[in-house]
């Protein structure tokens, strides 16, 4: 559980946000940021997030439900959504847990993911329901 991140205090319902500011979520984080990671899939590798999660009740959208694009692969099971406008990915619903939603830690209100330090990667390319070693990636 990290509850602050350099000078920024985690609140329980805290606020995240694309880059131009046209998509606003809500997110609850009770316990701060659970889990963060990165996941090595290609889709992740080329997006460059860090993820934690949330259960699906723990997030609204306060803005920009209309402005937000999905985009699915392979299973066409997680569910990946990006603002229509800057092209910044804000969350997904996950492949391993759908009863979850993954979010980017960059976009929360006030963090820089770079005061994390290590964060650990999971193995998407050999997802967790296609194994017997379950890792927490979406």
């Amino acid at each position: 559980m990290i509850k602050q991140v350099g000078g920024t205090a985690i609140k329980p319902k805290h606020i995240a946000s694309c880059h131009c500011g046209a998509v606003v979520l809500e997110l609850s984080l009770p316990d701060g940021i659970v889990k963060p990671r990165r996941c090595n899939c290609s889709l992740c590798r080329r997006r460059g997030a860090i993820n934690a999660s949330v259960p699906l009740a723990g997030l609204h959208i306060l803005k920009g439900q209309d402005t937000l694009r999905q985009y699915q692969f392979n299973t066409h099971t997680a569910r990946h959504f990006f603002c229509g406008h800057c092209g910044i990915y804000t969350h997904h619903q996950r492949r391993s847990n759908p009863a979850e939603f993954g979010y980017n830690v960059g976009c929360l209100e006030g963090v820089d993911p770079f005061l994390l330090g290590e964060v650990p990667v999971c193995d998407g390319v050999n997802h967790p329901s296609e194994r017997h070693n379950l890792c927490q990636r979406d």
